[in-house]
């Protein structure tokens, strides 16, 4: 009975430990979401790639254990089984430790609240002021667009120079962010996807900023292999 008792354990141990396994703890819900399907994804080679499946059926509730090498940008995907729409697509910091995202199925998208990782805090405090520029930008578009209507063209040039402006300001404050948050990889991963043809001494500058930390993460590594082809090109 003993022995029966030990195995029982072992085989408990066992399971308990692949259940666990992983660094990240993902947990969420999905507020009205009865039945459906989650893919947790992340890019590899340019392309979107499932990493886990979570089957919904019942609760809204929904969790995964995952092991991260290093902090990445992942996105949980619902299918719907309609269309691959980015509304269904909820982009996150992941990092190790215990990360929940809480949304809703009407709006799964702008609900998204997603808390425990340091990174994310991050890229969301750069996003919003980002998106002002975008706002900024997207007024100046449609102000071009009517003066070209009106044959003003003159006012055109005008506003395209506004554009410029503003573009260049985007650029400067990206560049202050990753350089005021040059301890967090989220500062090379806004470098790679939102200025890579910014001018090469800023990327330089970035780049030798990094903390030894995020210099050996993966996107500071891939920081530091884009700079250096865009400089054997541009030499």
């Amino acid at each position: 009975m003993k022995k029966q008792l030990i195995i029982l354990a072992v085989v408990f141990s066992i399971f308990s430990c692949s259940k666990n396994e992983g660094n990240l703890h993902l947990t969420g819900n999905i507020k009205g979401l009865n039945k459906g399907t989650l893919y947790i994804q992340k890019i590899v080679d340019s392309l979107l790639v499932p990493i886990d499946t979570i089957k919904i059926d019942g609760k809204s509730d929904f969790e995964s254990h995952l092991t991260i090498d290093s902090p990445e940008m992942y996105y949980l995907f619902l299918d719907r089984g309609v269309t691959n729409s980015l509304d269904n697509n909820i982009p996150f910091f992941a990092e190790a430790g215990e990360i929940s995202i809480q949304t809703s199925l009407e709006n799964y998208l702008s609900d998204a609240k997603i808390t425990g990782s340091k990174n994310h805090d991050k890229f969301e405090e750069y996003k919003l002021v980002n998106s002002r520029y975008t706002d900024k930008n997207l007024d100046l578009v449609q102000m071009q667009f009517k003066a070209y209507q009106d044959k003003k063209y003159a006012q055109a040039d005008s506003v395209a120079k506004e554009q410029d402006l503003v573009t260049k300001r985007r650029y400067l404050y990206a560049v202050n962010f990753a350089l005021n948050n040059k301890d967090y990889e989220v500062a090379p991963f806004i470098a790679l996807s939102e200025i890579p043809d910014v001018n090469l001494k800023y990327l330089d500058t970035i780049q030798k900023m990094m903390t030894p930390k995020v210099a050996k993460s993966m996107y500071g590594k891939k920081l530091k292999d884009f700079y250096n082809e865009r400089r054997k090109v541009e030499k």
